[in-house]
Formats: C-alpha cells, structure tokens, sequence
C-alpha cells in the first residue's frame, strides 16, 4: 500500500476510506510540515474515529518513523498487522503465516497486501532499532510471503545486506 501525493488532494491514502477519516489524515499530513503535535494529534482522532480503517495505521506508523519515534512506529505497525489479519481471517503472527503459508494468498487481496507492506515497515523499524536478527527472520519470511516482492520488499533486502557487509 503506497501513498500517493496529488498535487490537488493532498495525499490518496486509498479509495474506500470514510471521509471524515480521510480529511483528518489530510489535515494531519499538512500539519506535518509545522506542528508536529497537532499532526499527531489529527492522525489519532482518525485512527480513534475509526480502528478498521488500516490507512490510519499506516499514517500513523509513517509518521513515528519518519520522526524518529521507532517504538511508537513499531507499535503500530504491530497493531496494523492485527487488524488486518482479523478483517480477512488469517493468522496476524507473522511466524505462524510463514508456516501455513500454502493456505494463504498473500495477493489475493487488499488487505493481504497491505499486511505484507505493514510487515515490510516492521523489518526496516528493526533494522533502524538495530535489532538485526529479528529484521533478517522477517525478511526471509517476506522472501517466502512475497515471492514476486508486491510489496518492495527487495529494497529492505538489499539495505540489510549492505548493513550486514559493513559490519564485517
């Protein structure tokens, strides 16, 4: 799940988003640029109108990242892996998935795609938290969940690689 930015909109977070969520992750991106607060304020009352709506995990998880706040990102990527497994009925522990793999088509929809990218988000905060060994289990489970890399995992991939190598 990528957002994209439109000059017009602001950014499209997706298309079946309710609208008062959708203006509040609006407002919340455009504060981002000067208060910091008040964006993080904006994108908890959207995620507090409405828990269903994975978009609000995501803005919310991006957010933290982008300012540092690996914990609180984590936090929510955690909890966006959980309600996207509960909305589609399969297994939101990672671990479990990768080892019932052959009933799950992690392409077969939205919501399973956007849980592969959530899980993307999860292996860079780890590897940003210098938590390298729990990153390297995520990727090679994303290497067996997305094996056409839908969700860019590759990218992540290749960083852990490049951080693996400057260690030696």
């Amino acid at each position: 799940m990528n957002a994209q930015v439109f000059a017009d909109e602001g950014v499209l977070f997706g298309l079946n988003i309710p609208k008062s969520v959708n203006s509040l992750l609006q407002a919340g991106v455009v504060a981002t640029r000067n208060d910091k607060l008040k964006a993080e304020r904006l994108l908890r009352q959207a995620y507090h109108l409405d828990r269903h709506c994975l978009q609000t995990y995501f803005a919310l998880y991006k957010f933290h990242f982008h300012h540092r706040n690996f914990l609180e990102a984590e936090y929510f990527v955690l909890a966006a892996l959980d309600e996207a497994a509960t909305q589609d009925g399969f297994p939101s522990d990672y671990q479990r998935l990768y080892r019932d793999r052959a009933e799950w088509n992690m392409y077969a929809n939205e919501i399973r795609l956007f849980y592969l990218y959530s899980l993307k988000a999860l292996a860079f905060i780890k590897l940003r938290r210098e938590q390298i060994i729990q990153a390297q289990i995520i990727l090679a489970i994303m290497k067996e969940l997305d094996p056409n890399d839908r969700s860019g995992v590759s990218v992540i991939m290749d960083l852990a690689a490049a951080l693996e190598e400057g260690q030696e």
